[in-house]
């Protein structure tokens, strides 16, 4: 198969016994040539800190790496592409460095304790929002429709409201669970205007919408490998040059002094390989798992009553992305009776799985409990095709009908109420 291309939306060979994988939001699997690179140089590790010749080719392919994921996503240089453990690193680092660094340096009597963000976002980014309102920030969290998209006029009004007293903030590419895109370029151009650091979670999003981080005037944005058929434990914070968060890792001073620790090359290497074969035809790879996406929904619309598409329909949604609610049934029952006819799909985040809660991603866009425990995420891939999708629409009717005779859970368990 050439470079940058993928497979037909119709067949492709498949192990026999196989589970069909609709779930690539959480891990995409890794496509042979990222597989070729990533062995290859995992045969030849050295440390790219290291003065020998060894390490300095170690070094040069790392910097070939970083120029390769700084030109897909629009970065002005390559030094702008900080290599990180993975998105939640990167997401913490990001929010936890921008704020300490708004705030000179210290929790202590912040002068810009405001941090704005969505009521969508990932808990890499709610849960470090949390903390930092443990330590004195102000928390603004902006309502979103019921679709999932950020009201953009509050969003706006409330950016331009104390400017001198924000310290950041970061809003989603697009959401995790149920795709929704997020009006990025509007906030970023409104927070240049400002002097506001603007931070986005662009990990859904890469490999599947385009991505011009100059363009979105954005201060720092999140992407990750494991999403796109990289390596898990690879990621990175684009990070505009006049930015100086403060470091929250210490040590050897390595990517430009904020984020200390010995390079992961075969990492690095791999994750510009599964850069490369994502964006290389994004508009002809979207365009098949738009169609495969459109497919589904219009099959599951069309069998089974009692369900609901969550987020927007059509281009306001991620193309890879499904996700469904089902009257009267757990979102569990679902994921085992389908698991159990080898097709792997997911309730919602995979940072939240297992555990049964309401999705606060759909709770925020106004839905009841019970609904936001009814759901069902199938998310697409480079190894999914039509058949794929067939097989899916064949069993899912009666999971659902085994699933709603199964019931709703009646309460949640004493030990899991007021968990956030």
């Amino acid at each position: 198969m050439p470079h940058g291309s993928w497979p037909s939306s119709r067949t492709r060979p498949k192990l026999e016994g196989m589970p069909i994988y609709l779930d690539h939001a959480a891990t995409s699997p890794m496509p042979a040539e990222v597989l070729e690179v990533y062995t290859k140089e995992l045969a030849r590790r050295a440390n790219p800190s290291a003065l020998h010749a060894v390490g300095q080719a170690a070094r040069m392919r790392i910097e070939e790496a970083r120029e390769d994921i700084a030109r897909a996503v629009g970065a002005a240089t390559s030094s702008e592409v900080i290599f990180t453990s993975g998105g939640t690193e990167a997401d913490n680092f990001a929010l936890k460095g921008l704020y300490l660094s708004r705030n000179n340096g210290s929790f202590v009597d912040p002068v810009r304790p405001r941090v704005l963000t969505t009521t969508v976002e990932h808990p890499a980014v709610l849960e470090t929002v949390e903390w930092l309102e443990s330590l004195g920030a102000e928390a603004v969290y902006l309502d979103v429709d019921s679709t999932g998209r950020l009201d953009v006029d509050a969003a706006l009004a409330e950016l331009r409201r104390a400017p001198e007293s924000t310290a950041l903030i970061s809003v989603m590419a697009a959401n995790n669970e149920i795709g929704t895109l997020q009006p990025i370029r509007e906030i970023g151009e409104v927070a240049a205007e400002l002097g506001i650091p603007f931070h986005i979670d662009a990990v859904q999003a890469l490999g599947q919408i385009p991505l011009d981080f100059a363009e979105f005037r954005a201060t720092a944005m999140t992407i990750t490998a494991h999403k796109i058929g990289g390596p898990v434990g690879i990621g990175a914070l684009l990070l505009d040059r006049a930015a100086t968060p403060t470091a929250i890792l210490h040590g050897g001073g390595q990517e430009r002094g904020v984020r200390s620790g010995t390079l992961d090359v075969a990492g690095a290497v791999a994750f510009a390989a599964a850069v490369d074969l994502v964006t290389g035809d994004l508009e002809a790879r979207s365009a098949r798992l738009a169609g495969l996406r459109d497919r589904l929904v219009a099959g599951i619309e069309s069998s089974i009553d009692g369900v609901a598409l969550s987020g927007p329909p059509g281009p306001g949604r991620l193309p890879a992305n499904a996700h469904f609610t089902f009257t009267g049934c757990e979102g569990d029952s679902l994921l085992f009776g389908l698991d159990a006819r080898g097709l792997a799909t997911s309730t919602g985040s995979a940072c939240s799985a297992g555990v049964s809660r309401p999705s606060h991603v759909l709770l925020a866009c106004g839905v009841d409990e019970d609904t936001a425990r009814s759901t069902q995420r199938f998310t697409l891939g480079h190894e999914t095709t039509e058949d794929d999708i067939d097989a899916l629409l064949t069993a899912l009717p009666e999971v659902v009908e085994q699933a709603r005779r199964a019931g709703m859970v009646s309460a949640t368990p004493r030990w899991m109420q007021g968990a956030s």
